[in-house]
């Protein structure tokens, strides 16, 4: 018998009293504070917000409106229920509440792991944002076993969750360092010693010296036709009809090539929409960073395809998987940093794009490569769609086990 169970068998072995959260902390909001303000009084003090990125952490001011071991909920928007633990000095924006134990047989750490399962009933989805205010927060009903039964499952789920942590952070590293590893492979291979003119040919150096590669070097003007997308929105989506791109997707759901589309619109839209052909790549030419701006996909299906706004769609006559590739490369990133414009939004115009200096191996040559680089690509996604199904299969042991913990017979009051 775990220790655990000896102290339930002993001090609670019939069930426990469940109390409402109102009845055991006291409740409050936090208040309205801007980005200017954080960034106007910096200091060491977090402030932390809706977002469960950095622990929620929105930044850090000079001042604080709370000292000392606390929890905190997201009260609005996608991530609302979403509770944390806090032990510290520290701020919280107008879309958290804050928890305080006013009770000290209830540990907070213990509340912690018990709301992260039991304030999800509570969350109202309703037809807008997700929210779980203050006086739903205080009507959620916890489970309360004794202090010393609170405090074993406390020492239990925090070394549970360290070891999940671990577990996660060794599989991320891992993948780092085969997209590093992948990256630099094909930033070498597609580098050809550098942007030479635009007439000479030469032998590629490095890994290209396996391929005993010549290249030409061309404006992307010269072996490609640059058109603007457009004509379609999100909001003309149907659930059948003519296969379409929409440039959002191209940052959210592809990758180098498809042959296949995630969404259609109808004929009627189609027909006024601009086409993308078999072979082109598409590209999506506004961001809100110069790092995603300009990230494309080849399109390698059968069929003419819709493509949004926001785009440059290129014809060509080349491989089309071999010019995705270039579009990735660190050389191309340098290239593109000197043509875009933009603050909030970053924007390379599809003229601007024909001044691309890019390598042109012969066909054969673009063939060699881009099958090299498949390998080496299906590697990497191989180990980057494992990696999220073991993470989530880590997470929902440890749900389970959780759970299972806090689960307590309830015992009339």
């Amino acid at each position: 018998m775990s220790k655990l169970e000896e102290l339930i068998q002993k001090l609670c072995p019939n069930g426990v009293k469940y109390r409402t959260v109102g009845d055991i902390c006291n409740i409050c909001r936090g208040v309205v504070m801007s980005k200017d303000f954080i960034r106007d009084n910096v200091g060491a003090y977090p402030v932390y917000s809706s977002q469960t990125e950095n622990n929620g952490e929105l930044g850090k001011i000079n001042t604080y409106s709370f000292d000392g071991e606390y929890l905190t909920w997201t009260t609005d928007g996608a991530n609302a229920g979403s509770v944390f633990y806090r032990n510290g000095k520290f701020s919280v924006t107008n879309v958290c509440g804050v928890l305080e134990m006013k009770d000290n047989n209830i540990s907070a750490k213990f509340l912690f792991y018990v709301l992260q399962t039991s304030v999800k009933p509570y969350v109202n989805k309703g037809m807008g944002n997700p929210k779980l205010m203050s006086n739903v927060m205080a009507r959620v009903k916890v489970p309360v076993p004794p202090i010393e039964v609170q405090e074993e499952i406390v020492r239990i789920l925090d070394k549970f969750t360290e070891l999940t942590a671990e577990l996660t952070a060794e599989l991320t590293a891992e993948l780092t360092a085969r997209k590093k590893q992948y990256e630099f492979y094909r930033d070498q291979l597609l580098s050809f010693n550098g942007i030479n003119d635009t007439t000479n040919n030469r032998t590629g150096g490095g890994y290209n010296n396996l391929l005993n590669c010549q290249v030409k070097w061309v404006r992307l003007g010269n072996i490609a036709t640059i058109t603007r997308g457009g004509n379609f929105q999100k909001k003309d989506f149907c659930s059948d009809g003519v296969a379409c791109i929409h440039y959002g997707q191209i940052y959210t759901k592809y990758d180098l090539y498809t042959n296949r589309t995630f969404t259609f619109i109808p004929k009627n839209v189609a027909d006024k929409s601009k086409k993308a052909v078999p072979n082109d790549i598409v590209m999506a030419v506004t961001s809100e960073n110069i790092e995603d701006v300009c990230k494309c996909v080849a399109w390698l299906g059968n069929e003419d395809i819709a493509v949004s706004g926001h785009t440059a769609i290129i014809h060509h006559n080349q491989n089309a998987k071999y010019l995705s590739y270039f579009f990735h490369t660190k050389m191309f990133f340098e290239q593109k940093r000197k043509y875009a414009h933009g603050t909030k939004v970053i924007e390379v115009t599809p003229n601007k794009l024909e001044d691309i200096i890019i390598p042109i191996p012969s066909l054969e040559n673009q063939a060699s490569i881009v099958d090299i680089l498949d390998k080496f690509h299906s590697l990497v996604t191989d180990i980057s769609e494992g990696l999220p199904a073991e993470i989530e299969a880590r997470q929902k042991q440890y749900e389970y086990y959780r759970d299972k913990l806090l689960t307590f017979e309830e015992i009339a009051q």
